[in-house]
């Protein structure tokens, strides 16, 4: 039971840091948030962890009823939300080495309106977006109503939350130290390596929502006449 909730968080930790890609992000963060202080800086990543981990903790909860509501089947949002996390990676894996600032488009933001904009657009969709909610939602889909397995996904949920927001906070907060150290071809690297690591996690959920959709048409009985 224990090595199953470690590996579930593990899988699920490392699926979403992929698609969010923080490393990435972070030097599109840091020439948006040019202006700032170092202490306004970190404080305003504070906010956008804690944002992050509301996003997610709302996708792993209320995702899948919101699904049932618009009569969206698993399989479906598993092969769409696949197809839509590899057709991001393949982008990613394929664009062309561009500078930070022309990126993402969100604009510039000052000390007066940095906390107004933590959420949009530094929240959504710069940092979490449909890739990363459509694969918090698509890790809890075939959470069941037994007692002891809906424990152990809830608290995998709100774990891999915690892990993400803070992971995010560590990484924005010290985008200025990455700049440094890392640097631009460092950089590079990060990025592709995400990229391809983007690309397999979305075709390994398309693989899952079309073994699910399949499995049961396979296992029928044949039609005696």
């Amino acid at each position: 039971m224990v090595e199953s909730l470690i590996s579930d968080i593990l899988f699920g930790f490392t699926g979403l840091i992929s698609i969010i890609n923080p490393i990435g992000m972070a030097f599109v963060f840091l020439d948006r948030t040019a202006s700032l202080t170092t202490e306004d800086r970190t404080a305003l990543a504070k906010k956008i962890a804690f944002n992050v981990m509301c996003v997610m903790l709302v996708a792993f909860f209320v995702g899948t009823p919101i699904l049932h509501f618009f009569g969206i089947s698993i399989e479906a949002l598993r092969i769409g939300g696949g197809l839509a996390v590899a057709v991001g990676g393949w982008q990613m894996l394929n664009a062309p080495d561009t500078q930070p600032a022309e990126q993402p488009a969100v604009k510039r933001v000052d000390s007066d309106n940095a906390m107004s904009k933590a959420f949009f657009p530094l929240t959504m969709p710069l940092t979490t977006g449909p890739g990363s909610i459509a694969t918090a939602i698509a890790l809890t889909a075939n959470r069941t109503h037994k007692l002891s397995a809906f424990v152990l996904s809830s608290i995998a949920s709100v774990v891999i939350s915690i892990l993400v927001a803070a992971t995010v906070y560590l990484i924005y907060s010290r985008a200025v130290v990455f700049a440094k150290y890392l640097g631009v071809d460092g950089t590079k690297v990060a990025m592709r390596v995400s990229s391809f690591l983007l690309l397999c996690i979305g075709v390994q959920i398309i693989l899952t929502g079309f073994s699910e959709f399949l499995i049961p048409i396979a296992q029928m009985q044949p039609v005696v006449k």
